[in-house]
């Protein structure tokens, strides 16, 4: 039986996303699912007369959308197509480096967080107390200690965003999330 994902790869648009779903059905489209329909006559798990009234309803149809509901309970039909973040078909190396792209962006916005405040307090300060109390000090501190927690701790905060990716592909394949132990390792 071809696999779910080879099914749906066949298809120039994907017949799952809604975006796609008005859009004509050529004899292409209408040649894919008469073959899930053939493997699944084949396999026995569709006796002739429901064989032939999708085989007649395969070939009637006229949009894309009018093709997942024939083979719904044939192939998994979860449209992967209609999730913007692509996770559905992303590999562990993928989330790995979405991951470490997400921790960057952590970084630059923890850097971002610290200079913008600081820049500003330190500005007032020299227009103001030239020379005074150097109370922007403050402010650098705490704006800081999230810096380095985050430029420090990458390893952890890119293991939090892999679970964070991974549980999110499972709820975007329609799976039941249970977390990579990465810890007990």
């Amino acid at each position: 039986m071809t696999g779910s994902g080879e099914v749906w790869s066949s298809f120039t648009h994907d017949p799952r996303d809604p975006q796609n779903a008005a859009l004509r059905a050529s004899d292409q489209d209408r040649a894919v699912i008469q073959q899930v329909l053939t493997d699944g006559y084949a396999d026995g798990r569709l006796d002739r007369a429901e064989y032939d009234e999708r085989s007649d309803r395969t070939v009637a149809a006229r949009t894309l959308g009018e093709l997942p509901p024939i083979v719904a309970d044939l192939v998994s039909t979860t449209s992967l197509t209609s999730t913007r973040s692509g996770l559905a078909r992303a590999t562990p190396e993928d989330i790995h480096r979405r991951a470490v792209a997400a921790w960057r962006a952590d970084v630059r916005e923890a850097t971002a967080g610290f200079l913008v405040p600081s820049i500003v307090c330190v500005v007032i300060w020299s227009l103001v107390m030239w020379g005074g109390f150097f109370w922007p000090g403050f402010v650098m501190l705490g704006t800081g200690i999230n810096l380095v927690r985050v430029a420090v701790r990458r390893s952890d905060v890119v293991a939090s965003h892999e679970r964070k990716l991974e549980k999110k592909r499972a709820k975007e394949l329609g799976q039941p999330w249970t977390p990579n132990d990465k810890a007990s390792e």
